[in-house]
């Protein structure tokens, strides 16, 4: 229960604050009970003594809490990129409320997390890293926790990765965005008496609407590909940094 727990409560939907706890409890124990009887788990492991089986405790809640801070990054690039895209269309004031972390946040920014929490569901990501979550105990058994140096590489990495989640995503958008400016900065230079700043926000934002949706279709490909990549990497790179 002490792993599952953090996983479910950072996976996105489950996340959410629009959701009552008393039902995010309900599913951690339904999953955690499904789970006990597939998890081979050597009794011996558990400590006896009650302020050892506490630091056991936290240990597994901070396995958990490291593979859903992992999932979490991957839609934080997600979101990211809606973030790069609203900025540069001259929508980085268009805000609403995030019903996940309940902050506000740009309108496009939400559009790419939604985006892409629709493609997570459609090719049943959350079956995936369930299965991710089953095999860690075959990979860690329960009381093997420790930190070792690669951890802190491996996350300093995936921040890195984040970012380069965010470009590639928006590519194509921002690189007609910033020939636009461009363009439009030569017109400036060309004909004085044309009022460029009034008219480069329309033009931004067609522009940006109409090559956001054009790249939309390769944005599926690449997130399952995403997606595939993060879930076997929770089971065969992460978990082995945190064990003994």
């Amino acid at each position: 229960m002490m792993r599952v727990a953090p996983i479910l409560f950072m996976m996105p939907i489950l996340s959410s604050r629009a959701l009552p706890n008393p039902l995010k409890v309900s599913l951690m124990l339904a999953v955690s009970l499904l789970l006990l009887p597939l998890v081979k788990i050597d009794v011996r492991l558990f400590p006896s003594a009650p302020y050892n089986f506490g630091f056991f405790m936290i240990a597994e809640l901070m396995v958990g809490f490291i593979l859903g801070l992992s999932v979490k990054l991957i839609f934080a690039g997600v979101q990211l990129a809606g973030e790069f895209v609203g900025y540069q269309m001259g929508l980085a004031m268009a805000n609403i409320l995030d019903p996940q972390s309940g902050m506000d946040t740009t309108l496009i920014a939400q559009f790419y997390y939604l985006l892409g929490l629709l493609i997570f569901l459609s090719i049943d990501g959350h079956h995936w890293f369930i299965r991710a979550l089953f095999q860690s105990f075959s990979v860690l058994s329960p009381g093997e926790f420790h930190f070792k140096m690669g951890l802190y590489h491996h996350f300093l990495d995936l921040s890195g990765k984040m970012f380069i989640i965010a470009i590639k995503m928006v590519a194509p958008v921002m690189a007609v965005l910033i020939f636009t400016q461009i363009g439009l900065g030569m017109i400036a230079k060309m004909v004085p008496q044309m009022n460029v700043l009034m008219t480069s926000f329309p033009l931004t934002i067609c522009l940006g609407f109409i090559f956001l949706g054009l790249s939309i279709e390769m944005l599926f490909p690449y997130l399952k590909a995403l997606f595939e990549e993060s879930s076997r990497g929770l089971v065969y790179t992460l978990l082995p940094l945190i064990g003994r």
